[in-house]
C-alpha cells in the first residue's frame, strides 16, 4: 500500500475593502522533528509582502508576515508530502521514577516547563464538574503512568460526544462537561485540565490529522484537527487524541504545541475594521511510489 500522501492547504481571507494588515503568525510548520514530514512549501499572496521565520516560545516553527501596502486579499497555501507508513505509538520508554502515578507525579513536574503545568481554568472559578471528575480519578490511585493516560483519553472520548464547530474559541472544560459535547479542541482542553490536577504536565496541540479513506484505498484524507500531549519522563511527550480516544501516530502531523489553546491559533494577528471572508480548502493526494518530490530546501518558496 502506497503510504505517501500530499496535501494542498488553501486559507484566503477576502475583505470587502482595502485594509493595513498588522502583523500576521502563521503556525502551519510540522513541528522540528517531525519524522513524517517529507516536503513543505507554503506561498503567501498577495506577492508584495515580507516573510520572516522564527521559533516562538513553545519551539513552533512560525512565519511572520508583513505587508507594507492595504491589501484587498490574504491568502495561504501550503503544500506538504507526508510519509503515513504505520507507527507504535507505544514505542517508548518511561524513566522508572514516573512509571507509577501519583507516586512520580513530583518527577513529571520537574521536567516539564512550568506554563504547561499551570491550571486550565482561571482562579475562583466554579468547576464542580470538573472537581468530581477529578476527583473519581484521584481515587484512581496508585497505578501505572501510562495506563491513567490511555484510560482517561478514553473515557473523555465516550463521554463527550463529538461535535463540529464553526464558531472561534474553546469551551471551557466546565462548559464541555456540562453539554457532554464539543469540538476535538474542546475535548482536549477538558483532557489537559484533568491531568494538569492530577499533577501531569500537559500542553495542547494543534495539527493535520491523516486518514485512509475508506472509499478510495490507497488514498487519504486530511483536516485540521486538536489533541492533547501529556508528558512521562524518559518517554516525552505522549499524543492522546480525545475524538478518537487512541495514542497519537503517524496521522497526527503536529503543527503547534502551547499551553493554550489561543497560543497554538494557526493563523493570528490584526486588521483594520472591516468585513471578512474565509474560505479554506484541503485537499489530498496520493504520491505513487518512486515519485520525485523535491528536497525540503528547495521546494519551499519561502527559505527555511
Amino acid at each position: 500500500m502506497n503510504t505517501h500522501a500530499m496535501l494542498v492547504h488553501q486559507t484566503r481571507y477576502h475583505y470587502d475593502r482595502p485594509v493595513h494588515l498588522g502583523p500576521q503568525t502563521i503556525r502551519l510548520h510540522p513541528l522540528p522533528g517531525c519524522t513524517s514530514m517529507i516536503s513543505y512549501s507554503m506561498d503567501i499572496a498577495p506577492a508584495q509582502h515580507n516573510c520572516t521565520w522564527d521559533h516562538d516560545a513553545f519551539g513552533n516553527r512560525i512565519a511572520r508576515i508583513t505587508f507594507a501596502e492595504r491589501v484587498t486579499h490574504f491568502d495561504i497555501t501550503v503544500r506538504l508530502a507526508t510519509d503515513q507508513t504505520p507507527t507504535n505509538p507505544f514505542h517508548f520508554t518511561i524513566a522508572p521514577s514516573a512509571r507509577l502515578w501519583p507516586a512520580g507525579a513530583e518527577t513529571f513536574k520537574d521536567h516539564a516547563p512550568a506554563p504547561y503545568r499551570q491550571p486550565a481554568c482561571p482562579p475562583d472559578t466554579p468547576t464542580p464538574l470538573l472537581d468530581a471528575l477529578v476527583a473519581r480519578w484521584r481515587a484512581t490511585g496508585p497505578r501505572p503512568a501510562l495506563e491513567i493516560l490511555v484510560e482517561l483519553t478514553r473515557a473523555i472520548a465516550t463521554r463527550i460526544a463529538y461535535r463540529i464547530r464553526l464558531e472561534a474559541g474553546v469551551w471551557s472544560p466546565e462548559e464541555t462537561l456540562r453539554n457532554g459535547a464539543g469540538s476535538c479542541r474542546d475535548s482536549a482542553w477538558l483532557l489537559i485540565a484533568v491531568l494538569r490536577r492530577l499533577g501531569l504536565a500537559a500542553r495542547f496541540v494543534s495539527g493535520y490529522l491523516f486518514q485512509p479513506r475508506p472509499d478510495a484505498p490507497g488514498q487519504y484524507g486530511a483536516e485540521l484537527h486538536a489533541w492533547a500531549q501529556a508528558y512521562l519522563p524518559g518517554a516525552g511527550w505522549i499524543g492522546l487524541d480525545t475524538t478518537s480516544g487512541l495514542l497519537a501516530a503517524q496521522g497526527h502531523v503536529p503543527l503547534a504545541v502551547a499551553a493554550t489553546p489561543q497560543q497554538a491559533a494557526p493563523v493570528s494577528g490584526l486588521l483594520d475594521q472591516c468585513v471578512a471572508t474565509f474560505e479554506a480548502v484541503m485537499e489530498t493526494f496520493p504520491l505513487p511510489a518512486g515519485s520525485q518530490v523535491l528536497p525540503l530546501q528547495r521546494q519551499a518558496r519561502i527559505s527555511l
